[in-house]
């Protein structure tokens, strides 16, 4: 009997927390130490859920922010190569310096709300999002550009129904790349200077040896990222819907 693809995965789960259940029961496991999957299902409440959603929104509205930030530099990059060639190495210096050593000056210069949060979740989802359009602005071959020419096409109709076409399904894995690094970039934001949010709760209770409670935040934000990652696949089968047609 054939398991449903989508069944595969939480299969694996439920199998891994039951080993894991069985393994701390059996085994004595300190629960400051590692807690059974019921202790760490016993702490989830209204209040994380509450954390749960500052979260979502910082690192979503980074997300968007910076996706769209980065679409628009990718287009001014492939119509200007000058351009590209003086800011493309600011962004590699950005994306190089690490999230957690600009944190702490995003909290200076923004304070510890929202923007502070949002700025550091769009900072680590830009570059992806940069590269992997200007790869797909430019991959489309010269001798396509030759037979739109040959109809008597215009640059803004090449630019429109070639270069946008071949470059959403790269466009479209950076999104996936970049949805899960936004939740980071979020909870990093939040370890600085919060009083909300799922890095807030992990900052509390590993320092109160909560370890159930810091398992329930670590679970929260891996469920958000899987979430994000899964809609934004729906999504791109629906925009890219030729490329599904080629692999049936």
């Amino acid at each position: 009997m054939k398991v449903p693809s989508s069944l595969t995965p939480l299969s694996f789960l439920a199998v891994t927390l039951l080993v894991w259940e069985l393994a701390v029961r059996f085994l004595n496991v300190p629960a400051y130490l590692l807690p059974s999957p019921t202790a760490i299902i016993a702490t989830v409440d209204s209040e994380l859920f509450l954390h749960l959603a500052v979260t979502s929104g910082e690192a979503l509205a980074g997300f968007f922010i910076a996706s769209a930030c980065a679409f628009l530099a990718a287009l001014a990059f492939v119509r200007s190569p000058l351009l590209e060639r003086g800011v493309f190495p600011l962004a590699i210096a950005i994306k190089t310096t690490p999230l957690v050593a600009i944190a702490p000056l995003l909290v200076l210069w923004m304070g510890t709300g929202w923007w502070s949060k949002i700025t550091a979740a769009g900072l680590i989802c830009f570059f992806p999002v940069l590269v992997n359009t200007i790869k797909g602005l430019k991959a489309a071959d010269s001798k396509y550009f030759k037979l739109f020419s040959s109809f008597g096409a215009s640059q803004r109709q090449a630019f429109r129904k070639l270069r946008i076409p071949f470059c959403l399904p790269y466009f479209f894995s950076a999104l996936k790349i970049s949805s899960s690094l936004a939740i980071v970039g979020a909870i990093v934001g939040e370890f600085v200077g919060a009083t909300h949010g799922l890095g807030y709760v992990i900052m509390v209770s590993s320092s109160h040896l909560d370890t159930d409670i810091l398992f329930s935040a670590i679970f929260a934000a891996a469920a958000l990222g899987i979430l994000l990652f899964q809609f934004i696949g729906w999504l791109e089968q629906r925009v890219i819907f030729w490329q599904t047609a080629e692999t049936e």
